[in-house]
């Protein structure tokens, strides 16, 4: 079985295409070509965490792939990494273990990235003048990283809990964006027309009043039942609601507090691998006001993770080959 350390993948992640092996992934669940049972989890109270198992395969494929991911939010205070993780990849048709990714949950991160990218490709305005990032971890320093293969906007404001937290993650953040700070959700708000927010927040940080005519929000922080990023009156008065996985966020994530509470109901959403397709329209006007709810669904963990093993195997064999 081969093992691939952190090093190795990133190394990788250069040389692979992402963004269409996770759309095609989107594509073939929401075609009902996946077979993804639902999440397993762990929730820790003390000191706050949460574990999620995903797993799965797509029909007449090679692989099934099992990940299991941690975020326990106390961490940077030990100076460790909030996440954590690997992935396990098997033979889909003799069940051998192929490959252990330790990933150390980065392709949990950048999965989420990239899915995040292709729903702004998909969804947001055609004239994006300003991005508001609401975080300040790697999931918003990844998020802009990837949105910036997709969009021209190099403007972007950032919005944390802690004031330090933005300024710092501001002068990381140097070449590609102008970076402001935001002292206020609203200022983000009300100069934006893309949002995404990246925060494990358990109470609402953007809320309708809030959201102006023409905008995008990419919600990718609530993954689990207790999360909850947007207001939920924001679903209501959006004109498009795109789920990654409508079961999953039925569950889970912002739109399963809007389901709750009767604001919107589920055969009013579509999904992301639908809109993808041409199956389901997206976005049609400027001025609409669109969400994507990503509650990460095992179907990216399964493309990242195939797509990164043959590349390993493809830069073996040339090796190999090198010295033959």
């Amino acid at each position: 079985m081969k093992i691939i350390e952190l090093a190795q993948i990133q190394e990788l992640l250069s040389s692979v295409d992402l963004f269409s092996a996770i759309e095609a992934g989107f594509v073939s669940y929401s075609a009902g070509k996946a077979v993804i049972p639902p999440v397993g989890e762990l929730l820790f109270q003390n000191p706050p965490g949460d574990v999620h198992i995903k797993y799965g395969y797509l029909l007449n494929d090679r692989y099934y792939v099992i990940k299991i991911a941690s975020g326990f939010y106390e961490n940077p205070t030990l100076n460790l990494p909030s996440s954590n993780g690997l992935m396990l990849l098997f033979d889909q048709k003799t069940g051998t273990p192929l490959a252990t990714l330790l990933d150390e949950g980065y392709l949990t991160d950048v999965r989420t990235a990239v899915a995040g990218a292709i729903a702004a490709k998909y969804l947001a305005p055609k004239h994006i003048h300003r991005i508001g990032i609401v975080g300040t971890g790697i999931q918003a320093r990844l998020q802009l990283q990837y949105l910036a293969k997709v969009i021209d906007c190099r403007e972007a404001i950032v919005w944390g809990r802690n004031l330090d937290k933005a300024k710092q993650f501001q002068q990381t953040i140097t070449g590609k964006f102008n970076i402001a700070v935001a002292q206020t959700i609203q200022e983000l708000t009300s100069t934006c027309n893309l949002i995404v927010t990246t925060t494990p927040s358990t109470t609402p940080l953007v809320y309708a009043d809030y959201v102006q005519p023409g905008t995008h929000i990419t919600a990718v922080g609530a993954d689990t039942p207790h999360k909850q990023e947007l207001d939920s009156i924001i679903f209501a008065k959006a004109d498009c609601v795109v789920a990654d996985s409508v079961s999953q966020c039925m569950e889970r994530g912002d739109i399963a507090h809007a389901i709750a509470q009767k604001l919107i109901m589920p055969e009013s959403l579509t999904e992301l691998g639908d809109v993808i397709s041409g199956k389901a329209p997206g976005r049609t006007l400027d001025e609409q006001i669109t969400v994507a709810d990503l509650t990460g669904v095992a179907i990216q963990d399964i493309q990242i993770a195939k797509v990164l093993y043959e590349a390993a195997c493809r830069k073996k064999m040339a090796a190999s080959n090198m010295y033959q």
